[in-house]
């Protein structure tokens, strides 16, 4: 199991750009990770929220749907943050990072699996808008 965070502030979402391997270097995504052994959903995208972008978060509801990967050999799980405290995300382990807004979603090369989510953004992006 894969499971990847959606990170919505004031309307824009996070993107991270991915740095490694070469293959996939250049392409954009959600931040997260591989589920490690007795770890919930939860608690890995914490933990990977925390070693990428280094920050606290909590972990709300599961966006979209599950996403086949690597030929059916993992699925990605994706769900909405929230960061806590004032913390910033910083681009640890990515080479950039950028908040978008609704209409900037396409602006970037998104992976193949992360396209799903980014189809089910524009709602949670409206939910989201500051008054």
């Amino acid at each position: 199991m894969i499971v990847a965070a959606v990170i919505v502030m004031d309307g824009r979402v996070l993107a991270c750009e991915r740095s490694a391997p070469p293959e996939v270097a250049g392409r954009w995504e959600f931040p997260g990770g591989k589920v490690e052994p007795g770890e919930t959903d939860a608690e890995a995208l914490a933990r990977e929220c925390a070693e990428e972008l280094g920050v606290r978060v909590e972990v709300g509801a599961r966006v979209g749907p599950d996403v086949p990967l690597a030929h059916g050999r993992a699925v990605l799980r994706v769900f909405a943050v929230t960061l806590r405290d004032g913390d910033v995300p910083r681009a640890l382990e990515h080479a950039d990072m950028r908040w978008l807004a609704v209409d900037e979603l396409n602006s970037v090369p998104w992976l193949p699996a992360d396209e799903p989510i980014v189809a089910e953004l524009p709602a949670l992006l409206a939910a989201d808008r500051p008054a």
